[in-house]
């Protein structure tokens, strides 16, 4: 048991219970940030203040659709313009999150609770190359006139993005563990509605949960699995509220020993609900991506806490209505370390 809390209490700051911008929704983007939860992602921490420092960097791309809603939000595409577009947009964010968590010794629901605060900030460059043919119909005696053009547009936005407050509750059996957590976006990060490149997403959500973690300190073995769903509150830039959306995260992975973690992580993200509202022009819209990749751990002490630093990627793949490529996440925490083990008094014989 002592060497499941040391393990836990430093692996587990990269499991942050928070979530943040990604690239249906509006135009491909969501709420939610797939990859987010990891392995030992519903494992009980050490009460008091952690730290997560994370650096997370995605490069993707789409076709389509996608590069269709796009233009149709920076209002190149008018209403009254019934083209076809042979495009593709690309994205590069390099972004730095920033997670306080505060842990309660005192139970609550019998589990241990924990609130925190996440923030980001960092730099989103996106561009959209295509041709562009159609017809734009217009009143009387004018009627309807091609058009056809080529669009080459660069987009860069360097800013903080939106606040993202949490909780969530965990609970311990032995080697099986649980936990619940309820988050949501709080649009204060940089955001405009006819801007390529953004690092907010100009609307609120709400986002919960639950998840399960496998951990047996004797073997190492560990396996983590997190589902969470997201409410999308409407734009009220663009009059546009994305669909409710479903995202499965996890994390499998075996300590090679009480300082070193290797293992696979994965993620599943799935719009359930049609994207709405009066300035939704795209339709339904629903947007899907799955990813897996490597994750490599290491804990070692700073001063009298714990750290952890992790390193893990994701390929991208079977996406529609979203764009899709890669993204790396480097985490460092620093969590309270767990206390000492007691030392058993001698046993005095004559």
């Amino acid at each position: 048991m002592r060497r499941t809390k040391a393990l836990i209490a430093a692996a587990l700051a990269a499991a942050v219970s928070a979530s943040t911008t990604a690239l249906a929704d509006e135009s491909g983007v969501s709420f939610w940030l797939p990859g987010l939860f990891g392995s030992l992602a519903a494992a009980p921490q050490q009460p008091g203040w952690s730290l997560a420092s994370i650096y997370y960097h995605t490069s993707v791309s789409a076709g389509g659709n996608v590069a269709r809603a796009r233009e149709i939000q920076i209002g190149r595409i008018p209403a009254n313009l019934t083209a076809t577009l042979d495009a593709r947009v690309n994205a590069r964010a390099d972004l730095g999150l920033l997670n306080a968590t505060y842990v309660f010794a005192t139970p609550v629901l019998g589990g241990q609770a924990s609130v925190g605060l996440l923030g980001l900030y960092g730099k989103n460059t996106t561009s959209l190359d295509g041709s562009l043919t159609g017809t734009l119909t217009l009143p009387p005696p004018i009627g309807p006139i091609p058009v056809s053009r080529f669009d080459s547009i660069t987009d860069s936005t360097i800013g903080f993005g939106d606040l993202i407050p949490q909780f969530s509750l965990r609970w311990n059996a032995g080697v099986h563990n649980y936990m619940t957590y309820i988050t949501g976006d709080i649009p204060v990060g940089a955001y405009q509605s006819t801007r390529l490149a953004n690092i907010g997403i100009g609307h609120g959500a709400i986002d919960a949960g639950g998840g399960y973690t496998y951990f047996n300190p004797t073997t190492g073995h560990e396996f983590s699995g997190v589902l969470g769903f997201t409410y999308n509150f409407e734009n009220p830039d663009t009059n546009y509220q994305s669909g409710v959306d479903m995202h499965f995260d996890w994390g499998a992975s075996q300590f090679l020993s009480k300082q070193v973690q290797v293992g696979l992580v994965g993620y599943l993200y799935q719009q359930l609900g049609c994207d709405s509202g009066t300035g939704d022009r795209v339709g339904c819209f629903r947007s899907r991506v799955a990813g897996i990749g490597p994750q490599v751990g290491f804990i070692f002490p700073v001063g009298d806490m714990q750290g952890y630093l992790n390193i893990k990627g994701y390929k991208e793949f079977a996406a529609e209505n979203r764009p899709e490529g890669w993204n790396t996440w480097v985490t460092f925490a620093i969590s309270p370390a767990p206390p000492p083990a007691a030392v058993p008094p001698r046993r005095i014989t004559k």
